[in-house]
């Protein structure tokens, strides 16, 4: 683009220098034929009188033709065309009326013709040619033009210098990405890359960096997970296996045996619910979202308590509903009744012999408050925080004495969540605790 411009300002300058010669020309060849106003006729001596008159006019030759185009006037001394037909080109066109004028640049030499009429009453009756050789400036031009030259080699040169460092500097970001890419894929995922500026590779790195640290945190998660779950599974399977090795290695009569083998089925029911947990745990984090349908909360309530309203009998824990009208929201159907289903089993679970269980559903505005309060021992405000994670547990004697598993509540955090809703846990007043779990309305009229 330097270079294209730097051609146009000397093609421009160029232009300028030509129609300042083709003006001194065409007023010199003006000032002759006016010179020959009131004249009748041309000839060898009122030509050569007026020439004489004008004196030097600076230029390399003039001639002085008549209507037939031949030389009555000659300013070159040698080889003069004084006599003869003069067949220049300018000379034909002049003769035709027109004022005429050619210049072009030639090693170093700017040459320019320029051809009059001399008319009388309306007809040519001659011409003046003019040619002149200006040195001067074709050293201008001559000078412009390598110092264009030079400029466009500089521009190039510099062009190609920039090219190159660029391309190093761009390989080298690139080199640097591409061997983070590796070492991240060889499972270091605490690698990050280094790299200043706000250019496509800066924001490449930021956004690669981003994602190091979202799969650094899904590697500790994960590890995390497998190093509770095992811990989780080692408990039953010790139990079973202390158990088996008892009844193998002793002699028991017919009612010890049936309370060893009934032990070793509470531990595998145990372990069967944990791998249930586990299975719809890792379901609701990996299974896409289904078709979503409006559900009506209230109903769902229903299932729920016709299926938990045995294991609260035999505590004799009293279950109670209050449900507002018009509880409707737009979510999977299976997700919800197992968030209600997990959150009212365990308030039965950890909740005091002869207790109670009160579930509200509320509208509030744009919102479904759906509320589950419990008379137990409550949860430790230290440990709210807390609570959702996976195997967690607020007393892990009582939990394993309930057969829980500590992944009930995540299960039910994940489902919440996937279902645009958010869930909190708090303290009940007189004791206990209440988890509120709040879901967008769907309003189920529609506008007429």
């Amino acid at each position: 683009m330097l270079i294209f411009l730097n051609n146009y300002t000397a093609d421009i300058t160029r232009q300028l220098l030509y129609r300042s010669k083709q003006t001194s020309l065409l007023d010199k060849a003006q000032l002759i034929t006016s010179s020959f106003s009131g004249v009748d006729s041309l000839n060898l001596d009122n030509t050569a009188q007026v020439i004489s008159v004008l004196g030097d006019l600076n230029v390399t030759r003039v001639v002085i033709t008549d209507a037939e185009g031949v030389a009555l006037y000659d300013s070159l001394t040698q080889r003069s065309a004084v006599g003869n037909y003069v067949l220049f080109r300018e000379v034909s066109e002049a003769m035709e009326g027109q004022n005429v004028f050619y210049s072009h640049y030639e090693s170093g030499l700017l040459m320019s013709y320029a051809a009059a009429p001399i008319v009388l009453y309306g007809s040519p009756i001659g011409c003046v040619y003019i040619s002149d050789l200006d040195a001067d400036l074709g050293a201008i031009i001559q000078a412009l033009e390598r110092n264009i030259l030079r400029i466009s080699l500089g521009l190039a040169a510099g062009m190609v210098l920039f090219s190159l460092i660029f391309a190093v500097i761009t390989s080298r970001k690139m080199r640097r990405i591409l061997t983070s890419m590796e070492l991240v894929r060889e499972g270091e995922y605490s690698h990050k890359i280094e790299m200043h500026g706000s250019d496509e590779y800066g924001r490449l790195a930021g956004e690669f960096n981003k994602l190091t640290d979202r799969l650094q945190a899904s590697e500790q998660a994960q590890r995390q997970f497998v190093s509770d779950a095992s811990h989780e599974l080692k408990t039953p399977l010790a139990s079973i296996k202390l158990l088996t090795d008892s009844i193998m290695q002793n002699e028991m009569d017919a009612e010890t045996m049936r309370e060893f083998v009934a032990d070793i089925g509470n531990e595998a029911d145990r372990l069967t619910r944990m791998a249930q947990k586990l299975l719809a745990l890792t379901k609701a984090e990996s299974v896409k979202e289904g078709a979503r349908e409006v559900v009506d909360l209230s109903r769902v309530i229903g299932q729920v308590f016709k299926l938990l309203i045995p294991l609260a009998d035999q505590r004799e824990i009293r279950l109670k509903c209050t449900m507002d009208k018009d509880c409707a929201v737009l979510t999977l159907e299976d997700d919800m009744y197992q968030i209600i289903f997990n959150l009212v089993e365990n308030a039965i679970k950890y909740n005091h012999d002869c207790g109670q269980v009160h579930v509200r559903l509320q509208r509030r505005e744009d919102d479904v408050v759906l509320r589950v309060e419990d008379t137990g021992v409550g949860i430790p405000e230290d440990a709210r925080e807390h609570i959702f994670e996976r195997f967690y547990r607020v007393d892990k004697a009582r939990s394993r004495q309930a057969g829980g598993s500590g992944l009930g509540l995540s299960i039910v955090h994940d489902l919440v969540e996937r279902n645009f809703g958010e869930i909190q846990v708090g303290a009940r007043d007189g004791g206990g605790a209440v988890f509120t779990v709040t879901f967008p309305y769907f309003d189920m009229e529609v506008e007429e």
